[in-house]
């Protein structure tokens, strides 16, 4: 049965009453209706459905349009439990008169959002020959998919062109131009008609002009609701331009959603020229003299850690060679060192080893970082095998890490975690390990 569908007629009509033509049970605790006529927009057009209320306090969840009958509008409402959807159903019997009511908020959102769409790709069609090829209503923006088609001499849309269309849209907007639809019967009907793009229908056609037909912003075939006029959206903006699938995305907003990021936007760069003592005159030139000090401090922190570094790895290469010229040799192939570190980061720990002198290093080194939970083993490689002592035994403290057969990181999910792998490595591990690599054989498992 055919839906009369009001949003045309009335676009602002924000409720409503109708007659139940047949609901039906869907899911767990759902009904599809339909009704003799609507307020609500199915989704279409790359514009979502309203949302509302249908009799009793029921909760339109989703209205929509069967391809093949565009005729009958089917309208889906939800509801917290079976038992509630139940005593609904038993309401909704043929010719039960129902309250439409809708969520009018969402609805003139979609209508100021979609007539700026429109009247976007219209400019852009007018200035650089792009036609709107992608259309998509996001939460957080919009989208238009623009490939410049119709005038040769453009081949890249830039942000200065964007620009320039935004400001040509808004200037759309402040003329307050009608924005009316007129419906076609057969698609020669349209002939002579200013479109944009071409029909891809024959017949039952809408057109939708932004001002004048003689002199149109836009004019194109479109089924979504707009303003009555083009003041209703009140501003357009776009956010950035970047090439996608031999076209160009166009991010944008309009209406509401456009003055709230311009009111976050202003408030962010307020708050940063208070923040910096500046006016919005000077702030760039502030936050330039500002990257510069910073960038400075960052230069000078590297050079005084590339200091401490290479002197740390100094004073404990020299501490190994001492030992290893005072016959101590048993001591470093023996031992295991531990060094704390925690005023460095991991990599810092690493370019230690690197530093030192393979010739004199103990058996095993191992740096610790315990704000980092992390240690690094460093070896020369023969004594041991760095990556294989993590690989193997580090998961059994809830650690992961690897490396080289030099040098190797374990990360762990506490201190106490980390403090009993080195544990485990000092009192157990290594006597076991030397033992299997005369053998021939591996550590796996040696602890277990």
């Amino acid at each position: 049965m055919k839906t009369d569908k009001i949003f045309y007629d009335d676009l602002y009509a924000k409720s409503g009453s109708a007659r139940v033509t047949k609901a039906t049970a869907k899911g767990d605790a759902g009904i599809t209706l339909e009704i003799d006529r609507t307020i609500f927009f199915p989704t279409g057009g790359g514009q979502s459905c309203d949302l509302g209320k249908i009799t009793a306090g029921s909760t339109v969840c989703e209205v929509c349009e069967v391809h093949e009958d565009k005729e009958q509008v089917y309208h889906e409402l939800c509801f917290s439990s079976p038992d509630k959807r139940d005593a609904a159903l038993k309401l909704l019997t043929e010719g039960t008169e129902v309250r439409l009511e809708i969520d009018w908020d969402r609805r003139f959102d979609n209508m100021q959002r979609h007539c700026g769409e429109h009247i976007l790709s219209g400019i852009f069609y007018r200035e650089y020959g792009g036609v709107n090829r992608g259309f998509h209503m996001g939460e957080d923006y919009m989208t238009i998919d623009i490939s410049l088609e119709e005038k040769p001499e453009y081949k890249e849309l830039t942000f200065d062109m964007c620009k320039h269309v935004e400001l040509c849209a808004n200037e759309v907007i402040w003329s307050n131009a009608p924005v009316i639809r007129r419906l076609y019967a057969t698609r020669e009907e349209c002939e002579g008609l200013p479109l944009r793009k071409k029909l891809a229908i024959e017949k039952d056609i809408s057109i939708v002009c932004v001002g004048a037909i003689e002199n149109a912003a836009d004019c194109v075939a479109c089924c979504g609701t707009h303003p009555a006029t083009a003041g209703q959206v009140g501003l357009i903006k776009i956010f950035k331009v970047e090439v996608n699938k031999g076209m160009f995305r166009v991010y944008c907003e309009a209406g509401r959603r456009a003055y709230l990021d311009y009111e976050y936007k202003h408030d962010f760069f307020t708050h940063m020229a208070n923040r910096l003592s500046a006016t919005n005159a000077t702030i760039y030139e502030q936050l330039a003299r500002d990257d510069a000090k910073v960038q400075a401090v960052r230069n000078e922190l590297y050079q005084l850690k590339r200091s401490v570094i290479s002197e740390r790895a100094y004073s404990l290469g020299l501490f190994f060679k001492k030992l290893a010229e005072m016959d101590k040799m048993e001591v470093l192939n023996d031992e295991i060192f531990t060094r704390e570190y925690n005023d460095l980061q991991v990599d810092d720990l690493f370019e230690i080893g690197k530093q030192l002198d393979m010739t004199c290093l103990p058996r095993l080194l191992i740096f610790v970082s315990r704000p980092n939970k992390t240690c690094v083993l460093i070896s020369n490689g023969l004594s041991c095998d760095c990556a294989k002592l993590v690989k193997e035994n580090a998961g059994i403290y809830g650690g992961k890490g690897g490396g080289r057969n030099t040098s190797a990181r374990a990360i762990f999910p506490d201190e106490e975690s980390m403090d009993m792998f080195i544990t485990l490595l000092k009192t157990h591990l290594l006597g076991k390990y030397e033992d299997s690599l005369s053998a021939g054989g591996t550590t796996s498992r040696l602890l277990s």
